[in-house]
């Protein structure tokens, strides 16, 4: 989850402290997803997900679910 959070991020040029700030997400929690520590919450992924603009769908399909799509 933490990369697909990452990679659109880094899509739109800002930082974690962006993120938190515009999200009310801690940067905290953030650094916790990125080590593995835990993974987020249903509310953290609808508020990512409305800020980015994608379906909350997008941070739960795994990687190979999507390789299976394109082919």
């Amino acid at each position: 989850m933490y990369l697909k959070y990452a990679s659109l991020r880094d899509k739109k040029g800002i930082t974690d402290y962006r993120v938190s700030k515009e999200t009310g997400i801690s940067t905290a929690t953030l650094s916790n997803w990125k080590q593995g520590n835990y993974e987020p919450k249903l509310d953290k992924l609808l508020v990512l997900a409305k800020y980015f603009g994608v379906s909350v769908e997008y941070f739960a399909n795994d990687e190979s679910n999507e390789n299976e799509k394109g082919g």
